[in-house]
């Protein structure tokens, strides 16, 4: 029983990560370099999107990838 108990453990562990810890720590990422990326790690950024969008997608209703309101001094 504890053989079974311990996959089921691992199993659940697996996907809280694939879901939700792993694409947490990708949006940080992605919103700390989104404008200042070069080509290539802008490449692996939407390797990353694609490869975790499950989570991603889990955790869209609170993500903002809009630009910081700027500051207009006349």
């Amino acid at each position: 029983m504890t053989v079974e108990l311990d996959i089921a453990l691992l199993y659940l562990v697996l996907a809280g990560a694939f879901l939700v810890v792993i694409p947490a720590m990708l949006y940080f990422y992605l919103q700390a370099r989104w404008y200042v990326a070069s080509s290539l790690e802008r490449g692996f950024m939407y390797f990353l999107v694609f490869f975790f969008f499950p989570g991603l997608l889990l955790l869209s209703p609170f993500l903002n990838f809009r630009p910081k309101r700027r500051q207009i001094e006349s």
